[in-house]
Protein backbone atom coordinates (compact mmCIF):
# COMPACT_ATOMS: atom_id res chain seq x y z
CA UNK A 1 0.00 0.00 0.00
CA UNK A 2 0.86 3.10 -0.26
CA UNK A 3 1.34 6.28 2.25
CA UNK A 4 -2.08 7.72 1.43
CA UNK A 5 -3.78 4.30 1.70
CA UNK A 6 -2.33 4.08 4.95
CA UNK A 7 -4.08 7.98 6.29
CA UNK A 8 -6.07 7.28 9.50
CA UNK A 9 -9.76 8.23 9.41
CA UNK A 10 -8.66 11.21 12.05
CA UNK A 11 -6.19 12.52 9.21
CA UNK A 12 -8.82 12.71 6.78
CA UNK A 13 -11.38 14.22 9.08
CA UNK A 14 -9.09 16.94 9.85
CA UNK A 15 -7.88 17.90 6.41
CA UNK A 16 -11.93 18.29 5.65
CA UNK A 17 -12.36 20.58 8.51
CA UNK A 18 -9.39 22.54 7.79
CA UNK A 19 -10.71 23.14 4.19
CA UNK A 20 -14.27 24.22 5.20
CA UNK A 21 -12.79 26.39 7.44
CA UNK A 22 -10.28 28.14 5.21
CA UNK A 23 -13.66 28.17 2.47
CA UNK A 24 -15.58 29.75 5.34
CA UNK A 25 -12.66 32.42 6.01
CA UNK A 26 -12.67 33.02 2.37
CA UNK A 27 -16.31 33.84 1.75
CA UNK A 28 -16.15 36.09 4.88
CA UNK A 29 -13.49 38.55 3.65
CA UNK A 30 -14.42 40.98 1.69
CA UNK A 31 -11.82 43.13 -0.53
CA UNK A 32 -12.39 47.43 0.27
CA UNK A 33 -11.09 50.23 -1.78
CA UNK A 34 -11.28 53.41 0.05
CA UNK A 35 -10.97 56.73 -1.31
CA UNK A 36 -8.66 59.44 0.49
CA UNK A 37 -11.11 62.54 -0.08
CA UNK A 38 -14.03 60.33 0.71
CA UNK A 39 -12.98 58.20 3.39
CA UNK A 40 -15.21 60.25 5.83
CA UNK A 41 -18.58 58.58 5.31
CA UNK A 42 -21.98 57.70 7.21
CA UNK A 43 -22.28 54.59 7.66
CA UNK A 44 -24.98 52.18 8.73
CA UNK A 45 -24.54 50.22 12.16
CA UNK A 46 -22.85 46.64 11.59
CA UNK A 47 -26.60 45.30 12.88
CA UNK A 48 -28.44 46.12 9.61
CA UNK A 49 -26.76 43.32 7.52
CA UNK A 50 -28.18 40.68 10.23
CA UNK A 51 -31.47 41.61 8.29
CA UNK A 52 -32.97 39.21 5.63
CA UNK A 53 -32.98 42.28 2.87
CA UNK A 54 -35.82 42.90 0.23
CA UNK A 55 -35.85 42.37 -3.10
CA UNK A 56 -36.68 45.20 -5.28
CA UNK A 57 -36.75 45.51 -8.97
CA UNK A 58 -33.53 42.54 -8.78
CA UNK A 59 -31.54 44.90 -6.25
CA UNK A 60 -31.18 43.37 -1.95
CA UNK A 61 -31.88 45.86 0.01
CA UNK A 62 -31.49 45.75 4.00
CA UNK A 63 -30.44 49.53 4.80
CA UNK A 64 -32.21 52.95 4.03
CA UNK A 65 -30.90 55.96 4.37
CA UNK A 66 -33.46 58.71 5.77
CA UNK A 67 -32.37 62.03 4.68
CA UNK A 68 -32.83 64.52 1.66
CA UNK A 69 -29.34 66.40 2.16
CA UNK A 70 -27.91 66.24 -1.08
CA UNK A 71 -24.18 65.91 0.19
CA UNK A 72 -25.07 62.92 2.30
CA UNK A 73 -27.10 61.05 -0.59
CA UNK A 74 -23.41 61.01 -2.12
CA UNK A 75 -21.55 59.74 0.79
CA UNK A 76 -22.64 56.90 2.83
CA UNK A 77 -22.82 53.20 2.51
CA UNK A 78 -26.24 52.25 2.55
CA UNK A 79 -28.04 50.09 -0.14
CA UNK A 80 -30.87 52.87 -0.85
CA UNK A 81 -32.39 56.02 -0.17
CA UNK A 82 -36.01 56.71 1.03
CA UNK A 83 -36.59 60.76 0.96
CA UNK A 84 -39.69 61.90 3.12
CA UNK A 85 -40.15 65.13 4.01
CA UNK A 86 -42.21 67.28 5.87
CA UNK A 87 -43.78 69.42 2.60
CA UNK A 88 -45.98 68.58 0.01
CA UNK A 89 -44.03 66.61 -2.52
CA UNK A 90 -42.52 68.30 -5.72
CA UNK A 91 -41.34 67.04 -8.76
CA UNK A 92 -37.79 69.38 -8.55
CA UNK A 93 -37.37 67.68 -4.83
CA UNK A 94 -37.46 64.39 -6.18
CA UNK A 95 -35.27 64.96 -9.58
CA UNK A 96 -32.86 66.16 -7.08
CA UNK A 97 -32.50 63.41 -4.88
CA UNK A 98 -33.13 61.21 -7.55
CA UNK A 99 -30.25 62.73 -9.85
CA UNK A 100 -27.81 63.07 -7.01
CA UNK A 101 -27.97 59.86 -4.95
CA UNK A 102 -25.78 56.27 -6.35
CA UNK A 103 -28.54 54.03 -5.10
CA UNK A 104 -31.97 53.26 -5.48
CA UNK A 105 -34.46 55.96 -4.09
CA UNK A 106 -38.03 55.71 -2.77
CA UNK A 107 -39.51 58.84 -2.64
CA UNK A 108 -42.41 60.47 -1.04
CA UNK A 109 -45.86 61.19 -2.90
CA UNK A 110 -48.10 62.18 -0.22
CA UNK A 111 -50.30 61.15 2.72
CA UNK A 112 -51.41 64.09 4.28
CA UNK A 113 -52.43 67.19 2.76
CA UNK A 114 -51.55 65.56 -0.43
CA UNK A 115 -54.16 62.94 -1.65
CA UNK A 116 -56.49 62.06 -4.45
CA UNK A 117 -55.68 62.58 -7.87
CA UNK A 118 -52.40 64.98 -7.09
CA UNK A 119 -50.82 62.00 -5.26
CA UNK A 120 -51.20 59.08 -8.28
CA UNK A 121 -49.74 61.91 -10.81
CA UNK A 122 -46.41 62.85 -8.69
CA UNK A 123 -46.03 58.79 -8.31
CA UNK A 124 -46.13 57.95 -11.79
CA UNK A 125 -43.56 61.07 -11.69
CA UNK A 126 -41.41 59.79 -9.55
CA UNK A 127 -41.30 56.38 -11.52
CA UNK A 128 -40.73 58.12 -15.03
CA UNK A 129 -37.64 60.03 -13.11
CA UNK A 130 -36.51 56.65 -12.00
CA UNK A 131 -37.54 55.74 -8.18
CA UNK A 132 -37.28 52.50 -7.33
CA UNK A 133 -40.86 52.90 -5.14
CA UNK A 134 -42.86 55.87 -4.01
CA UNK A 135 -43.77 55.97 -0.52
CA UNK A 136 -46.87 57.18 1.37
CA UNK A 137 -47.45 58.40 4.95
CA UNK A 138 -50.18 56.80 7.33
CA UNK A 139 -52.88 59.12 6.91
CA UNK A 140 -53.34 58.39 2.95
CA UNK A 141 -56.49 56.58 2.16
CA UNK A 142 -56.81 53.57 1.31
CA UNK A 143 -58.50 54.34 -2.44
CA UNK A 144 -55.80 56.50 -3.17
CA UNK A 145 -53.31 53.54 -2.22
CA UNK A 146 -55.55 51.33 -4.75
CA UNK A 147 -55.55 54.48 -7.51
CA UNK A 148 -51.51 54.96 -7.31
CA UNK A 149 -50.78 51.04 -7.74
CA UNK A 150 -53.09 50.89 -10.81
CA UNK A 151 -51.29 53.37 -12.49
CA UNK A 152 -47.70 52.68 -11.28
CA UNK A 153 -45.28 49.77 -11.78
CA UNK A 154 -43.09 50.44 -9.33
CA UNK A 155 -43.47 49.12 -5.54
CA UNK A 156 -46.01 51.67 -3.65
CA UNK A 157 -44.86 51.49 0.45
CA UNK A 158 -47.34 52.14 3.17
CA UNK A 159 -46.52 53.71 6.35
CA UNK A 160 -47.73 52.27 9.44
CA UNK A 161 -47.14 54.23 12.44
CA UNK A 162 -49.67 52.45 15.47
CA UNK A 163 -51.55 49.68 16.45
CA UNK A 164 -54.70 51.05 15.42
CA UNK A 165 -53.29 51.71 11.87
CA UNK A 166 -55.44 49.95 8.96
CA UNK A 167 -52.09 47.94 7.85
CA UNK A 168 -54.11 44.96 6.41
CA UNK A 169 -56.37 47.51 4.66
CA UNK A 170 -52.99 48.60 2.87
CA UNK A 171 -52.07 45.73 2.07
CA UNK A 172 -55.62 44.58 0.51
CA UNK A 173 -55.40 48.23 -1.73
CA UNK A 174 -51.95 47.13 -3.51
CA UNK A 175 -49.05 48.14 -0.74
CA UNK A 176 -46.33 46.33 -1.85
CA UNK A 177 -44.25 47.08 1.51
CA UNK A 178 -44.82 48.08 4.86
CA UNK A 179 -42.95 51.02 6.60
CA UNK A 180 -43.38 50.66 10.55
CA UNK A 181 -41.97 54.13 12.14
CA UNK A 182 -43.82 53.44 15.52
CA UNK A 183 -40.99 55.65 17.73
CA UNK A 184 -41.08 53.56 20.66
CA UNK A 185 -43.25 50.80 20.23
CA UNK A 186 -41.76 50.04 16.77
CA UNK A 187 -40.45 46.93 17.78
CA UNK A 188 -43.74 45.66 19.74
CA UNK A 189 -45.65 46.86 16.52
CA UNK A 190 -43.55 44.96 14.02
CA UNK A 191 -43.53 41.90 16.03
CA UNK A 192 -47.80 42.31 15.63
CA UNK A 193 -47.36 43.08 12.15
CA UNK A 194 -45.66 40.03 11.28
CA UNK A 195 -47.55 37.73 13.40
CA UNK A 196 -50.79 38.99 11.16
CA UNK A 197 -49.02 38.72 8.05
CA UNK A 198 -46.88 35.87 7.91
CA UNK A 199 -43.18 35.43 7.40
CA UNK A 200 -43.31 36.61 3.55
CA UNK A 201 -44.41 40.28 3.19
CA UNK A 202 -41.95 42.73 3.30
CA UNK A 203 -41.87 45.02 6.17
CA UNK A 204 -38.89 48.02 6.36
CA UNK A 205 -38.80 49.25 9.74
CA UNK A 206 -36.81 52.32 12.12
CA UNK A 207 -34.51 50.85 13.86
CA UNK A 208 -32.90 53.47 16.24
CA UNK A 209 -29.37 54.51 16.29
CA UNK A 210 -28.14 51.41 18.65
CA UNK A 211 -27.06 48.05 17.66
CA UNK A 212 -29.27 46.15 19.87
CA UNK A 213 -32.24 48.13 19.33
CA UNK A 214 -31.84 47.27 15.29
CA UNK A 215 -31.12 43.56 16.45
CA UNK A 216 -34.19 44.04 18.38
CA UNK A 217 -36.29 45.07 15.35
CA UNK A 218 -34.74 42.62 12.88
CA UNK A 219 -35.54 39.81 15.35
CA UNK A 220 -39.14 41.39 15.83
CA UNK A 221 -39.19 40.56 11.78
CA UNK A 222 -38.31 43.57 9.90
CA UNK A 223 -36.34 42.53 6.79
CA UNK A 224 -34.90 46.03 6.11
CA UNK A 225 -33.82 49.41 8.32
CA UNK A 226 -34.28 52.65 8.05
CA UNK A 227 -31.65 54.69 9.60
CA UNK A 228 -31.66 58.25 10.70
CA UNK A 229 -27.94 59.60 10.12
CA UNK A 230 -26.73 62.68 11.88
CA UNK A 231 -27.00 66.31 9.93
CA UNK A 232 -24.54 68.01 8.37
CA UNK A 233 -24.19 70.30 10.95
CA UNK A 234 -23.94 67.73 13.67
CA UNK A 235 -21.21 66.43 11.55
CA UNK A 236 -19.75 69.72 10.91
CA UNK A 237 -19.69 70.82 14.92
CA UNK A 238 -17.67 68.04 15.45
CA UNK A 239 -15.26 68.98 12.83
CA UNK A 240 -15.02 72.09 13.67
CA UNK A 241 -13.91 71.19 17.51
CA UNK A 242 -11.20 69.24 15.48
CA UNK A 243 -10.06 72.41 13.91
CA UNK A 244 -10.24 74.40 16.90
CA UNK A 245 -7.60 72.31 18.84
CA UNK A 246 -5.62 71.57 16.05
CA UNK A 247 -5.51 75.04 14.64
CA UNK A 248 -1.75 75.14 14.72
CA UNK A 249 -1.20 71.70 12.47
CA UNK A 250 -2.15 73.78 9.31
CA UNK A 251 -1.18 77.02 9.92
Amino acid sequence: MTNNEHRSIDDVVVNIDSIEEKDIKTEKFIPEIKSNLRNKIIKVPEAVYKASGIKVLGVRIKSLLFTTDVALLKNHNAHSIIAVYPFTPQLSIMQAIITTASVPVFTGVGGGLTTGVRAVTLALQAELMGAYGVVVNAPMQNNVIKDITKNIDIPLIATVVSFEDDFKGKIHAGASILNVSGGKNTVELVKMIRKSVGDEFPIIATGGNTEDLITATIDAGANAITYTPPTSAEMFAEIMIRYRENIGDYR
